[in-house]
C-alpha cells in the first residue's frame, strides 16, 4: 500500500514536471512578440533560475560541489553550452517562428539523435527496434513540417527545432557521463551558470528591453505585466519543472518517468492553444504523436539494450533513461 502511495505520488509529480516544462513556449513567446529577441528572453529565464538555483545549490550541496567541479568541469561545460544554452536559445528561436506545439515536437527528436550518435558514432549495436523508432520518428516529422508542400513551414525556425533537438541529444550524453559522479543539483545549477555567462556574448543584458517587464504583454486575450510572466517562466516553466522532476525519478524508475516526460510534447501544444490560440492542422497532430511514438520506441530500445562487456564504455556515453534523473532540461 506504502509502494503504491509513493509510486502515484511519483507519478503526479512526473506530469507536473513535463506540464510545467511546457508552459515555457508560451511564456516566452509571450515576451517575444512584446519586444525581446529569442536570446534575450533565453537570458532572462536562465539567468532568473541561477539567481534561484546557486543560492540553493550552495545551502544544500556546497561540500560536493567543488569537487565536482575539479573532477568533471569538461562535462559540465557541455552541459552548460549545448544542454542549456544551446537548447533553450534553439527552441526559443524556433518557438518564435513557429507554433509552439511544432517547436517542441521538433526538439522531441533528440532521442532519435542519440541512436544515430550511439551507432554510428560510437558504433555501438542496438537492437532493430532502435532503428524502426527512428524511422517511426522521421515519418512523423515529415507530416507535422508537411514536406510534400514544400515544407510550408519557417525554414529557419524548422532548423532551430533541429538544431534544440540536436542540443538535448548533446545534454542526454552528458548527464548519462555525469551520472553517479555528479550530484543533479549541481549539475542543473553549474548548467545554468554557465548558460547565463555563456549567452552574455549573444544577448548583452544591457541591449534588452527591460521596459517589456514593466508593460503589459499581449497572451491571447489577457494582458499580465511581463514580470509576472517572467516571473512564471523562471519560477514554474523551469525551477518548479526542474524540482518535481528529480521528485519523480527518486519515486519511479527512470524508465517510468522518462516515459512520463513526453507528457510535455502535449502540455505545451494545448497550453499554446488555450493562451495564444495556435493550433495545429490533423495531419501535423496526427504526425505529432507518430513522432513521440517513435521517439518513444527509439529511447526504450537504447535503454533497455544489455551491453556486451565490450560495449560497456560506450554505452556509459549513449544511455537516456538516465537523462531523468539529471534532468535540468530548459523547455
Amino acid at each position: 500500500m506504502e509502494a503504491a502511495r509513493v509510486k502515484a505520488w511519483g507519478l503526479g509529480f512526473g506530469v507536473f514536471s513535463s506540464v510545467a516544462f511546457g508552459t515555457s513556449g508560451a511564456f516566452g513567446k509571450a515576451l517575444i512578440g512584446a519586444g525581446m529577441s529569442p536570446l534575450q528572453a533565453s537570458w532572462t529565464r536562465v539567468a532568473g533560475a541561477t539567481v534561484v538555483l546557486v543560492p540553493v545549490m550552495l545551502a544544500l550541496r556546497w561540500r560536493v560541489a567543488g569537487a565536482a567541479v575539479r573532477r568533471c568541469w569538461r562535462v559540465l561545460l557541455l552541459n552548460g553550452l549545448m544542454g542549456v544554452a544551446g537548447c533553450q536559445s534553439f527552441y526559443f528561436v524556433a518557438a518564435s517562428r513557429l507554433p509552439v506545439g511544432v517547436a517542441i515536437l521538433l526538439e522531441f527528436t533528440g532521442p532519435v539523435l542519440v541512436v544515430a550518435w550511439t551507432r554510428f558514432v560510437l558504433r555501438t549495436s542496438l537492437p532493430r527496434s532502435a532503428a524502426v523508432g527512428v524511422g517511426i520518428s522521421l515519418i512523423g516529422l515529415s507530416c507535422v513540417v508537411e514536406v510534400w508542400s514544400g515544407l510550408r513551414l519557417d525554414l529557419l525556425g524548422v532548423l532551430a527545432g533541429l538544431g534544440a533537438a540536436a542540443c538535448q541529444a548533446a545534454f542526454f550524453l552528458s548527464a548519462e557521463r555525469a551520472s553517479g559522479q555528479i550530484d543533479p543539483l549541481v549539475m542543473t545549477a553549474a548548467g545554468f551558470s554557465i548558460a547565463t555567462v555563456a549567452l552574455v556574448f549573444v544577448a548583452p543584458p544591457w541591449h534588452i528591453p527591460w521596459h517589456v517587464l514593466t508593460s503589459d504583454v499581449a497572451v491571447g486575450r489577457h494582458t499580465p505585466p511581463g514580470w509576472l510572466l517572467l516571473v512564471l517562466l523562471v519560477l514554474v516553466s523551469t525551477v518548479a519543472a526542474y524540482i518535481t522532476s528529480v521528485a519523480a525519478v527518486q519515486r519511479l524508475s527512470a524508465a517510468i518517468a522518462g516515459a512520463v516526460g513526453y507528457v510535455e510534447a502535449v502540455g505545451a501544444a494545448l497550453f499554446a492553444w488555450l493562451t495564444l490560440g495556435e493550433h495545429l492542422s490533423p495531419v501535423q497532430l496526427a504526425g505529432g504523436v507518430i513522432v513521440l511514438a517513435g521517439a518513444f520506441v527509439a529511447q526504450r530500445s537504447v535503454a533497455s539494450h544489455e551491453p556486451a562487456a565490450g560495449e560497456m564504455a560506450a554505452m556509459e556515453l549513449a544511455g537516456v533513461t538516465s537523462t531523468a534523473d539529471e534532468r535540468s532540461r530548459t523547455t
